[in-house]
């Protein structure tokens, strides 16, 4: 994506759907509630919409909420790559709409994973006969969360990194939760509660691992011009990157503590004309404490190693120097299947200063930083307003 197209898009509607626990609501009514919600938030209405990117924790998405809103889009896309998945669409959207291919774009995601007990610690049933399910799932490996508490443990063994350190992140997303009305999660912790809770796969600790929740979410994107005569101010998209490596298994990955971020980072600062000293909202994608801590050294914020001593302190949380995950993240607020959606819908409250208790005082630039699988891609986005 060339220079030329930094703010040539905003996003002019965002909106959840309920949280938390939805029973009797699908996925689909999940995300189409949120498109209801963020259509009247930009002013507009379905007949609007003439592009779709949409993404549950299934295939067809898009055409599947096309049907289900009654819109017949000129353009759909369904591209699935994980939690970064609608991140990603915004710069499929911003193609999309650069060459008139669409003009109005809905964005939308939703997964029942809490009501439908979907997200068990052994995972899920694969197809034996691709790669994964050969040489991987019968030796027991957890997936996801036991190639992070890999990561962890390289971490550790390499710089020295703490469970202290990562109870750190955890404690630091509690306290943002407990500003945000809409948290799962909003009771005190402590340091020490962190540490101490169930050991699930060493050496990452039940709080060191994001929630299972419902939850839906839908933002529109629209040219620049339009979005200046909307309702809502627009927020814009200043630079965004992507990098892909592999599917699932990151075992021909050189160096797990190195996965590609720096090249997003990096591209996505050039295209918006801005430096890290220029940001003053950091969302990054927290399914686990120590993806946390990887990515701040990944994204350039602290150098490598230094991590673990960069959040130290409470310096994550509110009243700290380096405030992230503002909602309360994935560790406190909400995390249904996929957690791109709701990382980008508070960067856009952030930016449009919705946030209420927790609001930023200056909140001008956003950097958001999801992951997809398992270290296999990767996205960077700045919004600026």
């Amino acid at each position: 994506m060339t220079k030329h197209l930094s703010k040539s898009v905003a996003i002019v509607g965002a909106a959840e759907s309920e949280l938390g626990k939805v029973p009797g609501m699908t996925a689909l009514d999940l995300q189409a509630q949120a498109a209801g919600r963020a259509l009247r938030d930009a002013g507009l209405s379905l007949k609007d919409v003439d592009g779709v990117f949409a993404h549950v924790d299934d295939r067809f998405a898009g055409l599947q909420l096309a049907e289900y809103l009654g819109i017949r889009p000129r353009y759909v896309d369904s591209t699935s790559v994980g939690g970064m998945s609608n991140v990603m669409h915004i710069r499929h959207a911003m193609a999309a709409i650069e060459a008139g291919m669409c003009e109005v774009a809905l964005v939308a995601y939703g997964s029942t994973q809490l009501s439908d007990g979907t997200r068990k610690v052994g995972g899920t049933p694969e197809d034996m006969r691709m790669p994964r399910g050969q040489f991987i799932t019968p030796y027991g490996q957890l997936s996801p969360i036991g190639y992070y508490a890999m990561v962890a443990q390289l971490h550790m063994h390499r710089y020295g990194t703490t469970p202290r350190d990562l109870a750190e992140v955890a404690v630091a997303a509690r306290k943002w939760a407990q500003l945000n009305p809409k948290a799962y999660r909003r009771e005190e912790t402590s340091i020490e509660e962190a540490m101490a809770s169930r050991m699930i796969a060493d050496p990452l600790r039940q709080r060191d691992c994001c929630l299972v929740t419902d939850a839906g979410g839908a933002f529109i994107v629209t040219t620049a011009a339009r979005a200046r005569a909307l309702k809502r101010p627009p927020v814009y998209v200043m630079g965004i990157a992507e990098s892909f490596s592999h599917h699932y298994t990151p075992f021909g990955t050189a160096d797990w503590l190195d996965t590609n971020v720096a090249q997003t980072a990096e591209q996505a600062l050039a295209m918006a004309g801005v430096t890290r000293q220029d940001i003053d909202v950091v969302q990054i994608y927290d399914h686990f404490t120590i993806g946390v801590i990887q990515s701040l050294e990944e994204l350039g914020f602290c150098k490598r190693g230094e991590g673990g001593a960069f959040v130290a302190g409470g310096r994550l949380a509110p009243g700290g120097d380096f405030p992230i995950n503002t909602s309360g993240g994935g560790l406190s607020y909400n995390h249904p299947g996929q957690f791109g959606m709701l990382l980008l819908l508070e960067a856009v409250h952030q930016l449009r200063k919705e946030c209420g208790e927790r609001q930023l005082p200056k909140a001008e630039l956003a950097l958001v930083h999801a992951p997809g699988l398992v270290f296999s891609c990767n996205t960077t986005l700045i919004l600026g307003v």
